[in-house]
């Protein structure tokens, strides 16, 4: 299992990005968390299969209808087990 940190710019807070978020994780069955940064950002750290991370990733570069996606940068942290996924 592989745990990646995604970090999304753009207008991605205040639109239901982490929600949206949290829906498209848990339908691609990866645990994790979606929370916002202070600078504006979304931070999204999730665990799973590497092709389910890889769909989360095409998914984040869309985001939600209402969101506009700058961009997004992933890198691969150390397995850590995750449980659920939440929002913060």
């Amino acid at each position: 299992m592989a745990t990646a940190r995604f970090l999304v710019s753009g207008r991605v807070q205040g639109v239901f990005f982490r929600a949206s978020t949290r829906s498209e994780a848990e339908r691609l069955g990866l645990a994790g968390i979606a929370s916002n940064l202070d600078d504006g950002r979304v931070e999204v750290v999730a665990s799973g299969p590497d092709a389910a991370l890889d769909a989360l990733e095409k998914w984040l570069r869309r985001g939600p209808p209402s969101a506009r996606v700058d961009s997004v940068v992933r890198e691969t942290i150390a397995d850590r087990p995750l449980q659920g996924f939440r929002t913060g």
